[in-house]
Formats: C-alpha cells, structure tokens, sequence
C-alpha cells in the first residue's frame, strides 16, 4: 500500500495533514491560524447576510462614496449585503446596473448643477430641455426616480423662489406623470456644506409640494443634512413623510460612519420610516473614514435593516 493510501485509510492522519498544510499557507502570508479562521467566518457572515434581510427596508447605496471601487465590482459586493439598487448614477452606466440585476435607485444627469436650480428663471430653459429629455431615459430604462435641486439662492427671497420652482417644474411634471417617472429635489443643509441652497428645510420643501400637487414631485430627505439645517427628525418624518419619496444617511457630524461615533440613532428612524408604509429606498451616503469602506457599508445595512 502507497504512503497516499495510507493516509487515506487514517482520516486522522489526512486532518493532521490538513491543518500543517494550512498553517505553512497562513505562515506563508503572515496569519495566524485564528485569522484565518477569521476571514472564513466573514465570508461565511457576508453570505448569510443577504438571507437574513428582514425585508422592512430597501437598501441602496450612493456610489460616489466608494470612488476608487470599480462599478462591476462595487455591484458584486453590495449585492452581497443585501442591496439591491445604487443612488446617483447616470444612463451610461446603467447597463452596469442591469448586467448585476440591480436598479438604478435615484438617477441623475439631467441637472445643471446644484447651485442652478428650478429657484432661478435664467436656468429654467435648459433645465426643462434636459429634464423632458432624462424623464424619457428613466422611464425607458424601467426606472422611477430623477433627482433636481432648488438651486442657490443669490438674494431670492423664500416666497419667489417658490414661485419660480413651481413655474419651472409645471413645464416638465405632466411629462413625468405620463411617464411614471418621480422628480425629487433634495433637501441639502445651507450651515455646513452647501452655503446658500435654497432648499435648505422641510418646510420650504413640503410646501413645494404642495403647491405643485403632484404625486410625481416628491423630496429626497437626506438625514444628515436635515440633522444639521433643523434636528426633530423622527417627528419631521412621521408628519410629513407623504412628501418623502427617498431617504439618505450619514453620520453627523462628519458625514462618515452611523455608527457609535455619530449622534444619530438610525435603528430608530429607520423604525419610524417603516412605521410610515414606505415602500421606496433608503440610500447609504456617508463617506467612510475606515480603511475597509465596504465593512462600514455593510455594518450600516445591517444597523438599519430593522
């Protein structure tokens, strides 16, 4: 009988064999045996999580957040978590999206920019070219969402800048409605980051809507902004979450991680969100200030997946 054979009959003998095999592997690369048990665990972990999604939240992602990741392979990853569509993407990269079987949650392109917005008559005839233009791209696409901005308010006053947001978007909500695709301005705050938005607080927003009254308008609630412009998040959302149409997160103050190291406790707005019926998407959009971006992405799926 060969020494193959032999080891063979004596299953103790092949474990044996085994295990010195993977600590010379382990050594090979500077591990020990313990973090290579580690790294299957999170293979394993990131496996289940997908399977252990509780279905009451539906979680996209912002990609502008993981820039150095490749699209295809972000899609992969993300896809793993339990994701399953990506915030702010374009129409040349949605076949990306489709190859992976993952929607395009919140589309864009079709926007100047965020400081020109719908609050500025001088932008209006290009933002209505490009906007009638996208509204067909999304709809083609099977998509539903197409993000635009009140733009800056250079000296226009709250009451004009109505006005002038209801005057622009009248032009281009009825294509929309045709076609089924939902406008969402988001609400950015003016303090830290975007000095001078117009669209700077739910208030103004809500009352967008209702002078546009139109199912197809709705507002892109981002947490962390509306955190710094005006706090009281949970009872803003349970009053007037019919105006909600898409959530983003970050933590605050920092705009990184959701986790401990932030104020915000997102298991339970993510509760009061549910509680809501919403059915559309919340969108992770902090930026990650860990080496291992797509732990701290999966680590917040997981926190709000409630």
């Amino acid at each position: 009988m060969s020494d193959k054979n032999k080891t063979m009959n004596n299953p103790n003998k092949e474990s044996q064999r085994r295990t010195a095999i993977k600590k010379i592997l382990l050594a090979t690369t500077g591990l020990s045996m313990a973090d290579g048990m580690a790294i299957n665990l999170q293979k394993t972990e990131n496996n289940k999580t997908k399977s252990l999604m509780k279905g009451n939240i539906n979680h996209s992602v912002c990609k502008w957040c993981y820039g150095e990741i490749p699209l295809d392979e972000f899609a992969i990853k993300i896809k793993e978590m339990g994701i399953t569509g990506v915030d702010l993407i374009g129409p040349k990269d949605w076949h990306i999206l489709k190859k992976h079987n993952l929607e395009s949650t919140m589309c864009n392109g079709a926007e100047i920019s965020l400081t020109e917005g719908f609050n500025d008559p001088q932008y209006h005839p290009k933002l209505i070219e490009s906007y009638k233009k996208h509204i067909d791209l999304v709809a083609d696409a099977g998509y539903t969402n197409l993000i635009c901005f009140s733009g800056n308010r250079r000296g226009i006053d709250d009451e004009t800048g109505l006005v002038n947001c209801v005057k622009g978007l009248k032009e281009i909500i009825g294509l929309a409605e045709k076609r089924g695709v939902v406008l969402q301005m988001e609400l950015f705050n003016s303090k830290v980051d975007h000095p001078d938005y117009m669209c700077d607080n739910s208030a103004w927003g809500v009352a967008l809507c209702k002078r546009l009254g139109s199912q197809n308008f709705k507002l892109l609630y981002d947490i962390y902004h509306m955190q710094i412009s005006e706090g009281d998040i949970i009872r803003t959302i349970q009053e007037n979450h019919q105006y909600f149409g898409h959530y983003h997160t970050a933590g605050v103050p920092g705009r990184n991680e959701i986790d401990e190291t932030q104020e915000l406790f997102y298991p339970a707005i993510m509760k009061a969100i549910f509680e809501t019926g919403f059915k559309g998407f919340v969108a992770q959009e902090f930026i990650p200030k860990y080496k291992d971006a797509l732990n701290s992405l999966e680590s917040a799926v997981i926190l709000c997946d409630i």
